[in-house]
C-alpha cells in the first residue's frame, strides 16, 4: 500500500506530461464524423471568441486573437494527442487572461470567456476519455488554478464559477464514459479467457474420458503379456535359468505397469463421479452397433444402416473409437436434426475403417430446451476429433448441400491378430520356414 501510494505522482505525472500519440478511437458506426464535428466546433466557436475581444481588449486585441486561435488547434490537436493539447490549451487560457486583465470597458468575462470555456470544456472532455480518473483530475485542478493565478496576479476581480462548473461536467462524463469502455474492453477479455478456458477444460475432460475407456484395452493387453510370460518356460523342454529369468522379468515389469495403470485411473476417476458407476461395465465394440441402432430409433430417429466390405478382427481400441464415434454423430443428429433420416455407412477396407454417418435437414423445428442429451460419453465433433487423431485417422464434418449433416472418418485399422503374439507352439511341433 505504501510503495503504491509512493509510485503514484510519479504514474500522474508519467501520465500528464508526454507528447505520446493517443488517438481518438473511431466510432462504429458514425466512422470520422466526431472528428469532423471537433473540427467544426473549433472554427466557429473559435471565430466567435476572436470577436468577442475584437473591439474590446484594445491593443491587447490582437495578442488575444492569436491566443484563441492557438487554443481552437489545440481542440483540434487534442484528437490525436490529447495530454500535450491539454498543455497548450491551458496555457493559451492563461495567457487570454493576462492580456485582457485591462481590457477596455465594455463588458468582458475574465479570465475566461464564454468561447475559451467551450474551448476547453471540450478538450477536457477529449482528455477524460483517454487518462486515468486521477489524471483527468488533476488536469482539472490545475486548470482551475491557472485561472485563479490570473486572478492573483491582476489583483482584479473575476468570475470562475462558470468556467469551473462546466470543466467539472465534462471531466465526470468523460470519466464516466471511459470507465463504461475499460470495463466493457475487460469484460470482452474475460469472456475470450473463458471460453478458451472451457474449451481447454472440455478438451481434457474428453482426453480423460478417452484414457478410461482404453484403460481395459490396455489392462486386457498387460494382462495378456503377464500370463504369456508366466505360461512360457513350461512350453520349453529344458527351460535355460537365464530364460526363466528374463521371462519372469518381463512377468514383473507387466505386473507392475499394470498396477501403475490402476493408479493412474484412479486419478482420472476421482475428478468424475460417473465413472466410477461405469467402472465395470464392458466397453462396447461394433458388435453391439445395432443394439445402438434400436435404442435410436425407439428415439424416433429412422436409421439406415449399411457394412460393406470383409469384416476382420479389429484392435479392441479402434473397435470403441468407431463405436464412439457412430454414437456420438447420431447424438447430434438427434440433439440438431429431430425426425431426420440418418444414414450409417461402414465400411471395412484392406487398410482401414471409414465410418460415413450422414442425416437429412431436420423435419421439425429444433426445441433446445427438449433437445436429448448425448446418450454416450463425449462431447460431441471434440470426441470424435480426438479420438481420430488418437489413432492417427482422419475426420471430416460439415453440411450437406441438401441442408443436412454429414460426419467421415477414417480409422487406420490394422487387424487385430497383427499386434498380437503368434500362437505358442509345443518343443516337438515342427516349424514351417518362412517364405
Amino acid at each position: 500500500m505504501g510503495r503504491a501510494l509512493r509510485e503514484a505522482p510519479r504514474a500522474l505525472g508519467d501520465e500528464l506530461w508526454t507528447w505520446a500519440r493517443d488517438p481518438l478511437p473511431r466510432h462504429t458506426w458514425l466512422g470520422w464524423l466526431p472528428h469532423a464535428h471537433v473540427v467544426l466546433f473549433a472554427v466557429l466557436v473559435g471565430i466567435g471568441d476572436i470577436n468577442v475581444y475584437a473591439g474590446v481588449a484594445g491593443p491587447a486585441s490582437g495578442q488575444a486573437r492569436d491566443l484563441v486561435i492557438v487554443q481552437a488547434l489545440a481542440l483540434v490537436l487534442a484528437l490525436t494527442r490529447p495530454v500535450g493539447a491539454w498543455w497548450i490549451s491551458t496555457t493559451a487560457l492563461f495567457l487570454i487572461g493576462l492580456s485582457t486583465q485591462h481590457a477596455a470597458d465594455a463588458p468582458v468575462p475574465w479570465p475566461w470567456s464564454g468561447f475559451g470555456i467551450a474551448l476547453h470544456t471540450l478538450l477536457l472532455f477529449l482528455l477524460a476519455l483517454r487518462v486515468s480518473a486521477p489524471a483527468a483530475g488533476v488536469a482539472l485542478a490545475v486548470t482551475v488554478l491557472s485561472g485563479a493565478l490570473n486572478i492573483v496576479v491582476a489583483s482584479d476581480e473575476g468570475s470562475l464559477t462558470g468556467g469551473t462548473i462546466a470543466f467539472v461536467t465534462a471531466v465526470v462524463v468523460g470519466v464516466a464514459l471511459r470507465s463504461s469502455r475499460v470495463a466493457r474492453t475487460r469484460l470482452s477479455a474475460q469472456e475470450v479467457l473463458t471460453a478458451e478456458e472451457r474449451s481447454r477444460r472440455t478438451l481434457l475432460e474428453e482426453r480423460g474420458r478417452i484414457a478410461r475407456e482404453l484403460h481395459d484395452v490396455v489392462a486386457h493387453h498387460m494382462s495378456v503379456i503377464s500370463i504369456q510370460a508366466q505360461v512360457a518356460p513350461h512350453l520349453v523342454e529344458n527351460p535355460s535359468d537365464e530364460l526363466r529369468e528374463h521371462l519372469a522379468g518381463i512377468r514383473q515389469n507387466a505386473v507392475e505397469a499394470l498396477n501403475e495403470l490402476r493408479r493412474v485411473l484412479g486419478v482420472l476417476r476421482a475428478e468424475d463421479p460417473a465413472a466410477d458407476r461405469a467402472e465395470d461395465a464392458p466397453q462396447p465394440t461394433l458388435d453391439r452397433l445395432d443394439e445402438l441402432l434400436d435404442n435410436v430409433r425407439t428415439a424416433g430417429l429412422t436409421v439406415d444402416a449399411t457394412t460393406t466390405g470383409e469384416r476382420r478382427p479389429l484392435a479392441p481400441g479402434i473397435e470403441l473409437s468407431a463405436y464412439r464415434i457412430v454414437q456420438e454423430a447420431l447424438s447430434n443428429a438427434m440433439r440438431h436434426a429431430p425426425g431426420a433420416r440418418v444414414r450409417v455407412e461402414i465400411r471395412h477396407l484392406p487398410g482401414g475403417l471409414t465410418l460415413h454417418i450422414a442425416n437429412t435437414p431436420p423435419i421439425r423445428p429444433v426445441d433446445q430446451a427438449a433437445a436429448p442429451l448425448s446418450q454416450g460419453p463425449g462431447h460431441g465433433l471434440l470426441g470424435m476429433r480426438e479420438r481420430t487423431a488418437m489413432l492417427g485417422g482422419e475426420l471430416a464434418t460439415g453440411p450437406t448441400p441438401d441442408g443436412g449433416y454429414e460426419v467421415t472418418a477414417t480409422l487406420p485399422a490394422p487387424s487385430a491378430t497383427s499386434v498380437l503374439p503368434a500362437p505358442s507352439t509345443s518343443p516337438n511341433t515342427p516349424q514351417k520356414d518362412a517364405p
